[in-house]
């Protein structure tokens, strides 16, 4: 079996387990909420229909990820997952402030609850069914890279504490008779609201394209410079269509001497290699050529890198070449995020290099590597 649908099976059973679940006990806890006149219990159901909600739309949404690139999406559909994992945000957020609102209302206006112990087992026995529902669920989540699934286990593992403080609440009403339902509520509201925003803040981030991982990269890049032929890899960029899809470029340098023909085998079996291994395509590879027959042009790059180094918010310097027919020098220089002005060190950096240099005409690029560590 394909291990896209194998995914998709997978999240689509988890998410089915999910609804059946929540769906049961929405039902109970509404009922017991309703008789004991607990805005906390049934508060607590209406919690427990948006996570089913939540399930409901991790199925449409892996469905419609699933499809296949077309003409208008030729990199697919992936990201919908990043949206299906925002309206369960989306979702989340309102329940929190729907019940803050209901909890805020009743602080006002006092209502006395009334228990009965049928009522408290079977919250008693929702926390237990909770913890290991949101257990489960992220586990699951995790393993298959599913955002949207990890977002609906930490939401389920937080509806058991908030069962666990509803049960807690009607523990002291029942032995002191100071009713904390309300002000319980509110403080769950509350809660529900902070997860709901820190969701929609995680979502949101991989919406607008977050740093790739940094492991990945340097694993990448492992990859490609085990060839012999190459001596770096550099300038390395990866595009996220979905949880598990990169496309991506990179830089390679090699010597000066590989034909035409020995670039184009190396190429090939470099992107064949990074897909089977990483899992991610390689739409292109751009070539740095370095000097090797020349002892002046490997000095000079030896000195021009000392040069470009010394300044503490440049990484790297890569893509040399001296060209002493063309008098050109050329070469690139990674600047850290953490600079405070990126063109000012490309400024002093060139301008360090030019008086080292004067006779000699700078093609000079300023990268930035988008595989740095944060």
């Amino acid at each position: 079996m394909n291990t896209q649908t194998e995914r998709d099976r997978i999240i689509v059973r988890t998410s089915i387990i999910g609804i059946l679940a929540n769906v049961f006990l929405a039902g109970f806890k509404a009922f017991i909420g309703l008789t004991a006149n607990s805005v906390a219990i049934v508060m607590d159901a209406v919690n427990n229909l948006s996570d089913a909600a939540s399930s409901v739309i991790t199925i449409i949404g892996t469905k419609l990820a699933g499809r296949e690139p077309d003409r208008k999406h030729p990199f697919g559909y992936g990201r919908i997952e990043y949206l299906t994992s925002m309206i369960i945000s989306l979702l989340v957020l309102y329940a929190g402030i729907t019940a803050f609102e209901e909890s805020v209302k009743k602080i006002i206006h006092p209502v006395t609850p009334d228990y009965s112990p049928a009522a408290l087992i079977i919250v008693a026995v929702a926390v237990v069914v909770k913890i290991a529902l949101g257990r489960y669920v992220k586990h699951v989540g995790e393993k298959v890279n599913s955002d949207s699934l990890v977002n609906s286990g930490e939401d389920a593992t937080l509806d058991s504490v908030i069962s666990a403080s509803t049960l807690a609440a009607a523990g002291i009403y029942l032995l002191s008779g100071v009713s904390l339902e309300a002000w319980l509520g509110a403080v769950i509201g509350g809660v529900i609201i902070k997860s709901g925003i820190e969701m929609l803040g995680e979502s949101l981030s991989k919406i607008l394209g977050e740093h790739a991982d940094a492991q990945l990269g340097r694993d990448i890049k492992a990859t490609i410079c085990s060839y012999p032929e190459v001596s770096g890899a550099y300038d390395l960029v990866l595009h996220n269509y979905g949880p598990d899809a990169f496309n991506g470029s990179v830089h390679i340098e090699v010597s000066d001497t590989l034909s035409a023909d020995d670039l184009d085998k190396l190429i090939r079996k470099i992107t064949m290699d990074v897909a089977g291994k990483h899992n991610v395509i390689l739409t292109a590879i751009g070539v740095y050529s370095y000097n090797t027959r020349d002892p002046e042009a490997k000095a000079a790059r030896e000195k021009v890198d000392g040069i470009v180094t010394q300044h503490p918010d440049v990484i790297q310097m890569h893509g040399f070449y001296l060209d002493k027919v063309e008098k050109t020098l050329r070469f690139d220089f990674v600047v850290s995020f953490d600079a405070k002005d990126r063109k000012e060190v490309y400024r002093q950096v060139c301008e360090n290099v030019q008086k080292a240099y004067p006779e000699y005409t700078l093609q000079v690029t300023m990268d930035t590597d988008f595989s740095e560590e944060s």
